[in-house]
């Protein structure tokens, strides 16, 4: 079965966007960008709420580099009830889905391949919290207090993880990932 992975830069404080959706607060390394390229190489789809797609399909299918490259190359699922057409540059591998998320999600989880990543999209990654579907979370945590901004697990249900792994990387930034206490939840 696919795992649905959720990886978020987030703030000490726990926001993963400012106030307004700021990200000009994001802290790069070279060690940092090739665990990212790492990351994105293990997986095959890419999940995004509307808010996240806007912003990602305005700027990735124009940017450059094997980031930007692989993003591009990868289908690319937009949950959104509103959107109707979700284009990204020349690629055209975006596809609104309008319908029941967990329904969606499930099938999705089901069907052979590798994992999928879900990035940014803060209401989307509470909802999946909050129906159990989430199989890992990766937090790489940058050493910023923003003293308020959008939280990732805003109205979430109470998840029970367990920590994975840690892993430091140059410029004080942090990994943690962890994978919800079926146990316990």
């Amino acid at each position: 079965m696919r795992k649905i992975i959720v990886s978020e830069m987030v703030t000490v404080d726990g926001f993963f966007a400012g106030s307004n959706g700021e990200l000009d607060w994001f802290i790069q390394s070279e060690e940092l960008n090739t665990y990212a390229m790492d990351l994105l190489e293990s997986v095959d789809t890419i999940l995004y709420g509307r808010k996240t797609y806007e912003l990602m399909a305005g700027f990735w299918p124009a940017a450059p580099g094997n980031f930007a490259a692989r993003t591009n190359k990868l289908p690319k699922l937009v949950f959104s009830k509103t959107l109707k057409e979700t284009p990204w540059g020349e690629w055209n591998n975006a596809k609104p889905i309008p319908g029941d998320l967990a329904k969606e999600v499930r099938k999705l989880k089901q069907q052979p391949g590798q994992d999928i990543v879900l990035y940014g999209s803060g209401s989307l990654v509470s909802q999946l919290t909050h129906l159990s579907l989430i199989n890992e979370y990766r937090l790489v945590v940058n050493p910023v207090v923003l003293g308020s901004g959008r939280s990732l697990f805003q109205g979430a249900s109470k998840a029970l993880l367990t920590l994975v792994e840690t892993k430091r990387f140059g410029s004080d930034i942090v990994l943690l990932r962890y994978q919800p206490d079926r146990k316990e939840s």
